[in-house]
């Protein structure tokens, strides 16, 4: 007996479903699905059914397409093989006219005749004519023309007339259509081929006659075509039917002339009043054309069984779908309703409008966090920014898009561009340290300063304590470049003073008017922040104003610190030319200034020092090696060249350097795309997006790389992974095919047939029997 207590129970969790329903959208979302869910499997299903003939019909046309190109090859091989045997004759010695007619030598005619005719595995017999004779030879020996087409072989319709003229006249390889022939009184279909010799001789001075049983054509036929159920057919050149395998259903003469002249393809034809699918491959090595032609009705058949089934599955799956279209809604309607009520939380909280104003509530919400979003700075913006710093404005439509979007650049090119670096110094007390930077860096990251009217832009890089910012100046100003520029910088300290009381050094780059040359201020800032120790700490170094540290002319004479600057940053940039130039410019200077001994030697070792200590940043330990080299010098000159050998090391090196960086994001890259080739949607974009480079690179890297472009590289790795499962698994070919990332498997059956000259189905079967092969014990 059941449990009451069950019953209250049962009944309480209904009334809990069923209050879940009472919203009009809850009941709008199942109804939905429902219908969602309804249409398309109704369509699918319908689909399904009526393209359930056409599928089977594609599947066996295309096996009947590859089984008749392998009859094709496997007969145009036989008739090549025959063509070579009458090439041998014509050029053998022992068949001479006059070592066929000799009394002695006719013996070894004979048997190289039998030989011939034994090498052959599709011919019955074999004959050797020399044209005005009325003899005949073969590897039975001498006979008389007229007693063997008369009496041992009578064809029913190659006279004896024609015989003699066929044989006398033909100047080319010519195939006879199968008749019947009588054979010591057994009536037997056979085919006639003769072969002039010698072959592409103008002049033939014989004839090769070989007789061919059909059955041994039709044989290869149907030894290939197992599983077929239809009629098959090879016509010659002309559209004569040479040979016909009927099975029991013949078609008309004027049908058979209808077939012969189809293109190579599969056709959908009305024969003798009757659909058929005709499949039709010709030769190219002799001109045959081989037909198959099979009664639609077939195809129906196999779908007979198919339609309860489809029916069952339909209406199990409606029932099931119906179930989890009321459950999705149900889920669905969870997150909607928690939205309303946060929403209902942050708003009026009307309940009286409950139902009508769900999705009103939740717009409004998502509408006041876009525009809390609206204020965040996009990370794509961000990601921009740094690229100008790192590498100036690269030569990509994006980038330059990004650029343009951000409003970052004035139109026309009327505009300076300078960048400015801000280091922290200390820390505030209390911990309060970063949340005081984080504060600054988001204030700093978008802001426009209307006094110098200004737009800045600010971004975190790799170094730390320390934020870069990029500066836009209209192109014309009351005031010279550099008192803007001091403008500028003292209108961000007086923000920075407002809201924080940390202590900070600024280095500031040139100002450039081509937006390109960012880089290069970037780097001039980094210079200038570097020399902030000659200043005390909270000041601004610009590059501009490093040259005025330098002692007066009149008291002494040292290399001017902008000329060093200059020089370092070619080095470490690796450019090489610049950095010549620099060498050649220093020592004409100190060569122009009368100089005592003792101070020339310091401003020598100062310039060699520099050098030193960038190859020391750069790793060179192998220079420390030659110290003693380099500072055995005695003339300008010396120094000259040694220093000018040290450069172009250096700059070698800072190249050798990018080249590791950039083969190994390549390496990266590569790695990625063997692992992931299977995925379908892997593209060059989708990889030039997850590793944040442009397309163009990518592709130019990656042909450098690989040798191959993109799309190249994917299908290898796709075929060999396809060869590999074709090998060592007995799965689908359709299986195989998407498992590797390829969706359209006849495209990818016709580039692989191309590629390696099989299908894949041909490939797997020669495969198998080569294993098989091998396995087999000798």
């Amino acid at each position: 007996m059941a449990n009451p207590a069950l019953k209250p129970s049962l009944l309480s969790r209904f009334r809990l479903s069923w209050n879940h329903f009472k919203s009009r959208l809850l009941l709008k979302y199942a109804f939905s699905y429902i219908l969602m869910f309804l249409i398309p499997l109704t369509g699918v299903t319908i689909f399904v059914y009526e393209n359930a003939v056409k599928g089977l019909r594609v599947e066996i046309e295309q096996s009947n397409v590859n089984q008749l190109n392998q009859v094709k090859s496997t007969i145009d091989d036989r008739m090549n093989e025959l063509q070579e045997v009458a090439g041998r004759i014509a050029y053998d010695k022992h068949l001479t006219p006059y070592m066929v007619r000799h009394p002695y030598y006719s013996l070894e005619a004979i048997q190289a005749l039998a030989n011939y005719k034994a090498s052959s595995s599709i011919a019955e017999d074999l004959f050797l004519y020399f044209h005005g004779d009325s003899n005949i030879y073969s590897y039975r020996g001498l006979a008389d023309l007229h007693v063997t087409f008369d009496t041992l072989y009578q064809f029913e319709h190659w006279t004896t007339g024609d015989l003699r003229r066929d044989l006398n006249e033909t100047r080319q390889p010519l195939v006879r259509p199968a008749e019947n022939v009588t054979v010591n009184s057994r009536v037997e279909p056979m085919l006639a081929m003769l072969v002039p010799v010698k072959p592409n001789d103008p002049f033939p001075y014989g004839t090769v006659v070989y007789l061919m049983k059909e059955s041994n054509l039709t044989g290869v036929m149907d030894s290939i075509l197992s599983d077929f159920s239809g009629s098959s057919y090879i016509f010659g050149p002309s559209g004569e039917v040479l040979t016909a395998n009927s099975h029991g259903v013949s078609l008309p003469g004027d049908e058979l002339k209808t077939i012969s002249v189809l293109e190579p393809g599969i056709h959908n034809l009305e024969l003798d009043g009757e659909q058929y699918s005709v499949v039709s491959v010709k030769s190219e090595e002799n001109g045959w054309t081989y037909v198959t032609t099979m009664p639609s009705f077939q195809f129906f058949s196999r779908v007979a069984q198919v339609q309860t089934l489809i029916l069952i599955v339909f209406c199990i799956t409606v029932i099931t779908g119906i179930a989890a279209a009321l459950l999705l809604a149900k889920r669905q309607y969870h997150p909607i309703r928690d939205l309303m009520e946060f929403a209902k939380l942050k708003g009026s909280g009307n309940e009286a409008s409950k139902l009508r104003n769900e999705w009103e509530s939740i717009r409004q919400t998502l509408h006041d966090y876009s525009a809390r979003i609206d204020l965040q700075e996009p990370f794509v913006r961000n990601q921009c920014m740094l690229l100008l710093l790192k590498h100036g404005k690269p030569d990509d439509p994006e980038i330059e898009q990004m650029i343009l979007s951000a409003g970052f650049r004035h139109p026309q090119e009327q505009g300076l561009y300078f960048s400015a670096i801000l280091s922290w110094d200390d820390a505030a007390p209390g911990g309060q340290s970063w949340q005081e930077r984080h504060l600054l860096q988001e204030m700093l990251s978008n802001i426009c300063l209307p006094g110098p009217d200004a737009q800045i832009f600010g971004i975190e890089f790799s170094v730390k304590d320390q934020f870069a910012l990029i500066i836009s100046l209209p192109g014309e100003g009351a005031l010279p470049v550099q008192g803007r520029m001091e403008q500028v910088i003292e209108a961000i300290q007086a923000v920075i003073r407002e809201h924080s009381q940390l202590s900070l050094s600024i280095g500031v780059g040139t100002a450039y008017r081509d937006l390109a040359r960012l880089n290069q201020s970037f780097i001039e800032a980094a210079a200038a922040l570097e020399h902030r120790m000659i200043r005390r700490s909270g000041q601004v170094t610009y590059f501009e104003q490093l040259a005025e540290l330098n002692p007066a002319a009149g008291e002494s004479f040292w290399i001017p610190r902008k000329s060093m600057l200059k020089l370092e940053q070619s080095l470490k940039q690796g450019n090489e030319s610049v950095a010549a130039q620099m060498i050649a410019d220093t020592i004409d200077t100190i060569k122009d200034e009368p100089l005592q001994v003792h101070l020339l030697r310091c401003i020598c070792f100062d310039l060699l020092n520099a050098f030193l200590r960038t190859a020391s940043e750069l790793g060179m330990d192998e220079v420390f090696t030659n110290v003693p080299e380099l500072t055995s010098f005695e003339t300008l000159e010396e120094l000259e060249s040694r220093l000018l050998s040290l450069a172009a090391a250096i700059c070698a090196q800072v190249e050798r350097n990018t080249e590791t960086s950039e083969s190994s994001l390549m390496d990266d890259i590569l790695a990625y795309v063997d692992q992931q080739f299977a995925d379908y949607t892997l593209s060059l974009e989708h990889v030039a997006l997850k590793f944040a480079i442009s397309t163009s690179y990518l592709s130019r890297s990656f042909k450098e790389k690989t040798g191959s472009n993109f799309s190249q590289y994917i299908w290898q790795l796709r075929v060999d992974e396809v060869i590999r499962l074709l090998e060592n698994t007995s799965a689908p070919l359709k299986e195989i095919i998407e498992q590797v990332g390829y969706l359209d498997a006849p495209n990818f059956i016709r580039k692989f047939k191309k590629e390696t000259g099989l299908t894949p189905g041909q490939y797997r079967k020669e495969h198998a029997l080569k294993g098989t092969t091998a396995k087999r014990p000798v």
